[in-house]
């Protein structure tokens, strides 16, 4: 079996690579809450504020800004209001995502085992 990844990888080769920059924006916070809220349609900024307790205004355009910098999510303006929507591509990602979501679900009590084993140093 060939390695993942040519071998010595350096620190340009993890910088370059593609799925370090989508690996981020999974990783963030609140921007797969995001993407999850959006599945189910469209959605206006204040909707989507009124929707998650916890996430600032300012944070939730930067997450908005960053998804449609992406082109992850889209964002149409009209007089009345501006709404976000997943594009195609953030759709194709959803089914990775979910995909993630339920292997951490079925291993959390593995993964939580293993933190205590390695908190009692055993």
């Amino acid at each position: 079996m060939s390695p993942v990844l040519p071998l010595p990888v350096t620190p340009d080769d993890h910088v370059g690579c593609a799925a370090t920059e989508v690996l981020r924006r999974v990783g963030e916070k609140w921007s797969v809450l995001v993407l999850a809220l959006l599945s189910d349609g469209p959605y206006g900024f204040n909707e989507l504020d009124r929707a998650v307790h916890g996430l600032s205004r300012r944070i939730l355009t930067r997450t908005l800004r960053t998804l449609e910098r992406d082109g992850l999510v889209s964002r149409t303006e009209t007089p009345l209001r501006v709404e976000y929507a997943l594009t195609g591509l953030g759709r194709s990602l959803l089914p990775l995502v979910i995909a993630i979501g339920e292997w951490a679900t079925v291993h959390a009590s593995e993964i939580d085992e293993a933190r205590r084993r390695m908190a009692s140093g055993s």
